[in-house]
């Protein structure tokens, strides 16, 4: 995405983005923010092959045809010079899905974890009632490394604000786990999707995930969730 960027403003870009994401990972909303100057833009707009002198249409359809259709640029708009794709954001929201079937779906290959066993929605979704307000998410992080040899680890406090599991009307046998919360940390979100699909296997307990979150420890925790059911959806500002 810079490199398409650079090659469209023909210059250097450094970009802020709302969220990170695990390789394998997909954002569907995911918010860039960047400088440019009006003058670049007016040129833009004098190249603008529709007539319209819309530099930034001009922008967002230039670099759709450098990195599309895996990578889309929806919109490109003018934000206020004090926002901040990442530190102005009130909450991020990321989906999780799971295809619970006896056989695995080719068209979903990439974009949701196959689980065969049969799972119990309803545990899953009661015992999201455990992440629900604000808790120390060490069992479920990677821990950052700290700044330097003398500062203090970074926080690993976060606020969830909504958790819950949902099976689509149209087949059930494809499950949505969605939760937003006013930030996240390293794994986090895959490690809780491997945690709550184990309560719906019926290995763990609705209670365990509060153990685990007062265990402050990585290993209460089985595998990750794989990256290629998760997505970044929506972000808040």
């Amino acid at each position: 995405m810079r490199a398409a960027l650079e090659t469209v403003l023909d210059g250097p870009v450094v970009l802020t983005c709302a969220g990170r994401t695990d390789t394998g990972v997909h954002a569907r909303g995911q918010v860039v923010t960047f400088d440019v100057s009006d003058e670049v833009l007016a040129g833009l707009a004098e190249r603008d092959r529709r007539g319209s002198g819309d530099g930034l249409r001009r922008l967002r359809d230039g670099v759709n045809a450098l990195v599309g259709p895996a990578v889309v640029v929806t919109a490109a708009t003018r934000a206020a010079v004090e926002f901040d794709a990442r530190f102005s954001a009130r909450s991020r929201t990321y989906r999780y899905v799971v295809w619970n079937a006896e056989v695995p779906d080719p068209f979903l290959a990439d974009r949701a974890w196959w689980v065969q066993r049969p799972l119990d929605v309803e545990a899953m979704d009661a015992a999201c009632r455990n992440l629900i307000g604000e808790h120390d998410f060490s069992t479920f992080c990677r821990r950052p490394k700290p700044a330097s040899s003398n500062a203090e680890p970074p926080s690993l406090v976060r606020r969830v604000l909504a958790a819950g599991w949902s099976a689509d009307p149209g087949d059930r046998r494809r499950l949505t786990f969605t939760i937003t919360a006013t930030s996240f940390c390293h794994q986090m979100v895959r490690s809780v999707t491997g945690l709550l699909v184990d309560v719906g296997r019926g290995r763990r307990r609705e209670s365990d995930v509060a153990a685990a979150l007062s265990a402050r420890d990585r290993s209460q925790v089985g595998s990750l969730a794989p990256p290629h059911g998760l997505v970044l959806w929506h972000v808040d500002y």
